[in-house]
């Protein structure tokens, strides 16, 4: 990728990840209109840069990202109200669990494709692992966006609070736990091949 379209895919990963916060802080001045605008530009910019970085599976994704976008806005635009852009954290959720659910029956899983990008030649042992971290996953995004349901109704400042800041934050969590637990995988799996 050139230099200005890492840093386009910087800014737009940015916006993108900081959408609750813009939505907090941005209604007293631009209104929710204007919002639903930059969220759907941001998302249609992520799915340009998909097509250009990611292939196929990039792209699949960044387009149900969008049309998840699309629907926030335009519910947006037609009401004038914020519930559109409240339910997209809710609606991003519930594309990333069909795309990692779908995975599931399709495979291979989400989790394996990211694993062969370290190591193209995963044992068995290890795509066993990537289908039930991809489990874990989809377990995730339904609390998630259960969570992130029950906060549109709510305040503004709880809204953005969880989809703002503690949501990444069990993001986080998720993936620094995994870690130690796919250690301890390969660990048992070196100890019985040894055997």
């Amino acid at each position: 990728m050139t230099r200005p379209g890492r840093w386009l895919g910087i800014i737009v990963g940015g916006v993108l990840i900081l959408y609750p916060l813009l939505v907090y802080f941005g209604l007293n001045y631009l209104g929710p209109r204007w919002l639903a605008v930059i969220l759907l530009v941001a998302v249609g910019a992520r799915l340009l840069l998909a097509r250009v970085v990611a292939g196929n599976f990039g792209q699949h994704h960044s387009l149900w990202l969008l049309l998840a976008a699309v629907a926030a806005t335009l519910v947006t635009l037609v009401s004038g109200s914020v519930i559109g852009l409240k339910f997209y954290p809710v609606l991003v959720s519930l594309v990333l669990l069909m795309v990692f659910g779908v995975s599931l029956w399709r495979p291979p899983t989400v989790i394996e494709r990211f694993a062969r990008l370290q190591h193209a030649d995963l044992p068995s042992y290890a795509v066993a692992y990537t289908r039930k971290v991809t489990w874990v996953w989809c377990g995730f995004f339904v609390t998630n966006g259960v969570i992130a349901l029950s906060t549109v109704y709510a305040s503004d400042e709880l809204w953005a609070l969880y989809n703002g800041l503690l949501s990444y934050i069990a993001i986080g969590a998720l993936l620094a736990g995994e870690y130690p637990v796919r250690k301890w995988v390969e660990h048992k799996h070196k100890a019985n091949a040894n055997h």
